[in-house]
C-alpha cells in the first residue's frame, strides 16, 4: 500500500511538471507562467478552474452570480437589453453625472485602461449606468460620457428599471441631502465591474486598482476565455 502511495505521488508529480513544462513552452507572448499553468489545468478539469486575481480585483465567491437582464435607454435614445451586449467584454459602472468626485475619476480610469491594453482595448465596451436618472437624461448622460471616451455608453431609465438593474448587480445607492447645499447628492457603492461575454461579472475592480494592474486583469480575463 506504502508502495502504491508513494508510486502514485510521483505520477502526480510528473503530470504537474510536465503541464507545468508544456504552459512555459506554449504561453502566449507577455502571459505570465503561472497564467498559463492554470489555464491548461482548467482545460484539463472541464473548465472548473477560475482564472486567478492580478492586482486588486475582486474575485467573486463560488456561487455568487452578478449580472443578468436589464432593460435600459441609451444616451442615443435606443432601448438596449443585456442581449444587444451578448459576446461583448464591458467594463461597467454605476454613478451619476452630478458626481463631484468619485465618478469622473474611475471613468476617467476604465478610458485609461482600455488606452493601456491598445488593440485589444477595443474590444471592450465602456459603460455607465446612472443611479439618479431623474436628472440624468438621455441628453445630459450624451454629453457626459463623451468626455471621458468616443465609445462610452451612457444608460439610464425609469427609476424602476434602474432599481432593477442596480440589483442585479447588488448595487447601493441613496440620495442624500447635505444642509449646506442646494442640490441632493447620491450615496453610492463604487466598483468597476468586468462583464463577460455572458452578461456576467467576471471581475470587480475596487478605486484603489492601479490602471496597470486593472489593464493586465481585463487582458488576463479575455485570453483565458479565448483559449476554452
Amino acid at each position: 500500500m506504502l508502495k502504491f502511495i508513494r508510486y502514485a505521488c510521483l505520477v502526480l508529480i510528473v503530470a504537474i511538471g510536465g503541464v507545468w513544462a508544456h504552459a512555459w513552452f506554449t504561453r502566449a507572448p507577455g502571459q505570465d507562467v503561472g497564467e498559463a499553468f492554470a489555464q491548461r489545468l482548467a482545460s484539463i478539469f472541464g473548465q472548473s478552474m477560475p482564472v486567478p486575481n492580478v492586482g486588486g480585483g475582486v474575485q467573486l465567491p463560488s456561487g455568487v452570480s452578478l449580472g443578468g437582464p436589464f432593460s435600459l435607454t441609451r444616451q442615443d435614445g435606443q432601448a438596449v437589453t443585456e442581449r444587444d451586449y451578448a459576446g461583448k467584454w464591458m467594463l461597467l459602472y454605476f454613478g451619476y453625472t452630478y458626481c463631484p468626485d468619485v465618478c469622473p475619476t474611475e471613468l476617467g480610469r476604465i478610458a485609461d485602461v482600455l488606452d493601456a491594453m491598445g488593440p485589444a482595448g477595443e474590444q471592450v465596451t465602456p459603460m455607465m449606468i446612472t443611479i439618479d436618472p431623474d436628472r440624468d437624461t438621455q441628453a445630459v448622460m450624451a454629453d457626459y460620457v463623451s468626455r471621458f471616451h468616443p465609445r462610452m455608453q451612457g444608460l439610464t431609465g425609469t427609476s424602476e428599471q434602474v432599481a432593477e438593474a442596480a440589483r442585479r448587480f447588488r448595487v447601493f445607492y441613496q440620495k442624500v441631502q447635505p444642509r449646506e447645499m442646494n442640490e441632493y447628492l447620491m450615496d453610492h457603492s463604487s466598483f468597476i465591474y468586468l462583464v463577460g461575454p455572458d452578461g456576467r461579472v467576471r471581475t470587480l475592480y475596487r478605486p484603489e486598482t492601479s490602471v496597470d494592474d486593472m489593464a493586465r486583469s481585463v487582458a488576463m480575463q479575455m485570453r483565458s476565455n479565448a483559449s476554452r
